[in-house]
């Protein structure tokens, strides 16, 4: 299957969780929020490993995975506060949302070109400009 498809599913699962934590947002003690998020995370986890183990499928653990694996769940879970403080504070989805998928996204390019060096070209660069752009057009309206 081609990686497009599951970047589109990943990509409306982070809209709808944004919205989400928007609705939430104010009728919820934020650490409560936190909670229910990584109750939730760890309930489908451990789903995915008893279905695993119940199909035969082989487990493998690397030190640097699990480095990486814990890394992702802090990183989610300071994402999760701070949209819970950000949407508590008022932001409108339509701002705030995109600011960060945005953010975001330049941060992550920047990681894949200097630590990884993966290619960067002039289509890139442009993509790059006009993001930032969307951004400065998107907060300032």
């Amino acid at each position: 299957m081609n990686w497009v498809v599951f970047a589109l599913f990943s990509a409306g699962a982070l809209a709808t969780a944004d919205l989400c934590v928007k609705l939430a947002a104010g009728k919820l003690s934020n650490s409560l929020g936190l909670l229910l998020y990584g109750s939730c995370t760890f309930l489908t986890g451990l789903g995915w490993v008893i279905a695993d183990k119940l199909r035969g499928i082989d487990f493998f653990i690397q030190p640097n995975g699990v480095t990486a694996a814990v890394g992702v769940g802090v990183a989610f879970s300071a994402v999760t506060i701070g949209l819970y403080f950000t949407f508590g504070a008022g932001a409108p989805l339509s701002l705030a949302s995109p600011l960060v998928r945005i953010a975001g996204l330049l941060i992550a390019s920047m990681v894949g070109l200097f630590l990884f060096e993966e290619a960067f070209t002039w289509r890139y660069l442009m993509g790059m400009v006009l993001a930032i752009g969307g951004v400065y057009l998107i907060i300032t309206r």
